[in-house]
């Protein structure tokens, strides 16, 4: 959903044996497949201020939730186990942290350390994510400035 670590922080966070905490690892809720282009989200939601969280921005990258559903489906897992399950299979230092205020989710998200991806399955995850842009930009403008501060 977000890769930019991948290109320069994460080798060095491995380089200096430093680990990495992603939050949000299921895209504020999109890629668990449960928010389309159709939602509905609340006025005070924070995901309206969201480029990415857009109708067609979302409509966009439905393909991409599309492709993790058929990988989870085949692994008898749902999206966000195999969003969780890809994260901890990139290096043991990284520790996602995704967010819940669900009982029945955190037992979901606990079950993504449970599944085991083959190296087939992780190729075939990474060729999702280079083939199918991510539409829309991470955050409005003015809050991305204050994150690359």
């Amino acid at each position: 959903w977000w890769r930019e670590p991948e290109r320069e922080i994460l080798p060095a966070l491995e380089e200096l044996g430093i680990g990495f905490v992603p939050f949000s690892p299921l895209g504020r809720g999109f890629l668990t497949g449960a928010i389309t282009a159709d939602t509905q989200l609340a006025s005070d939601d924070f995901r309206n201020r969201i480029p990415r969280f857009a109708a067609e921005a979302r409509a966009a990258n439905q393909a991409l939730v599309d492709r993790i559903g058929e990988i989870a489906a085949a692994k008898q897992a749902t999206p966000a186990q195999i969003a969780i399950a890809w994260l901890l299979a990139q290096k043991p230092w990284i520790v996602p942290i995704p967010g819940t205020t669900k009982l029945h989710r955190l037992e979901e998200n606990i079950g993504g350390a449970e599944i085991a991806l083959t190296i087939d399955e992780l190729r075939e995850i990474g060729a999702a994510l280079d083939a199918i842009p991510v539409a829309g930009d991470r955050y409005p403008a003015n809050l991305q400035a204050a994150v690359n501060r």
